[in-house]
């Protein structure tokens, strides 16, 4: 039961998040570039969807700090590198790249792509491209499926 109501709540959220997407505008590639686009026609609403997102992330940070373990049972695994490494920094300048000429990011790209939108499909198979060799080139392993 209680796997099937984690089940449950991931979807849920996942939902509640594609839903905050679309009506925030973060799945319309025109308003990120104009939000991107200081230098002319500067659209400065996403910066509140994207205040509203750290204070939430923020939050939840919190809360998870004071546990032990998931919400739904097993290990908590929290991230505790903090230092500024070269592949880190090559990957950032890359994802603001691609957000900057495609006007998407992962998780509104997948919201359009969902809406069908050519773009977000051709933005979609080159991140799944970009994975696969980072995860075959860069990290010198691969996950193999557990059967």
């Amino acid at each position: 039961m209680k796997k099937h109501f984690g089940l449950f709540s991931q979807y849920a959220i996942g939902v509640l998040f594609g839903w905050g997407l679309i009506i925030s505008g973060m799945s319309n590639p025109q308003k990120i570039l104009g939000f991107l686009d200081l230098a002319g026609n500067w659209d400065p609403s996403l910066m509140f969807v994207m205040l509203g997102a750290i204070l939430v992330g923020l939050a939840g940070f919190y809360v998870v700090s004071k546990r032990t373990e998931a919400f739904f049972g097993g290990a908590l695994h929290i991230p505790t590198r903090r230092d500024i490494t070269k592949p880190l920094l090559i990957g950032s300048l890359i994802f603001g790249a691609g957000w900057g000429i495609a006007g998407f990011c992962p998780g509104p790209a997948l919201v359009a792509l969902g809406a069908g939108h050519l773009k977000a499909i051709v933005f979609v198979a080159a991140m799944l491209v970009g994975m696969e060799i980072c995860e075959r080139f860069f990290t010198g392993h691969r996950n193999k499926p557990s059967i």
